[in-house]
């Protein structure tokens, strides 16, 4: 059995609920086959949510850790490729801490790429008939925050672990006037079951040779 972490957001921004944490909680309520999945909520908070992130994967000892973010206007899941080292916050955070133009790891590289086969990850996703895309930002709020620090973890110091960030759409219920995309997070929950099957069965470095790249 291979052993997974997963976590998603407590709500920010004024929001009732966060579909990270709501899609999380049910892929591990009832997990794929083959594997153990332990949910962990963190705080919509910089700094906070690393330190929450870093005591989760103590407790839970993961072999493949999954990030789940809020990303409202998205039209489908959406797996990030690259975290940057910075943080530079639009709206205050859940903490009311609004950093601009500061590093998330003072020192650290100026990027990360993820260690997921995010190719092979939207492919699944697509295949359990649910919207999917690569993408090459995970902007530079909590949720890039989060993706960085993981990857500095799993780069200095828990090699044998893979990871990465996905964002989720709004969930139905945030978008009372029907003018932005929303998936319902039971459905972006059945489509996480199948990206994280494949991730775990996928060797490390390999990932399908398809484009998805993107013209801006």
């Amino acid at each position: 059995m291979t052993r997974v972490l997963i976590t998603g957001f407590a709500p920010f921004d004024g929001e009732r609920v966060n579909p990270s944490w709501q899609a999380a909680s049910l892929v591990a309520a009832e997990p794929p086959a083959g594997l153990t999945v332990t949910a962990a909520e963190l705080p919509c908070v910089f700094g906070e949510s690393v330190t929450a992130l870093r005591a989760a994967v103590r407790a839970a000892d993961p072999e493949l850790v999954l990030c789940l973010g809020q990303a409202g206007g998205r039209p489908g899941v959406t797996v990030e490729r690259v975290a940057v080292n910075l943080d530079d916050a639009r709206i205050p955070d859940n903490a009311g801490h609004r950093p601009v133009d500061e590093p998330v790891v003072p020192g650290g590289p100026a990027a990360y790429f993820s260690s997921l086969p995010v190719k092979a990850c939207v492919a699944a996703l697509r295949t359990a008939g649910v919207p999917a895309a690569v993408s090459h930002t995970a902007g530079t709020f909590v949720c890039n925050h989060v993706a960085y620090g993981l990857a500095h973890l799993i780069a200095t110091e828990l090699p044998h672990v893979r990871g990465g960030f996905v964002h989720v759409p709004w969930a139905p219920e945030q978008v009372t006037d029907g003018t932005a995309p929303a998936l319902e997070p039971a459905t972006v929950a059945r489509g996480l079951r199948a990206l994280l099957g494949i991730a775990a069965a996928t060797p490390a470095g390999q990932d399908l040779n398809v484009s998805e790249g993107a013209t801006h």
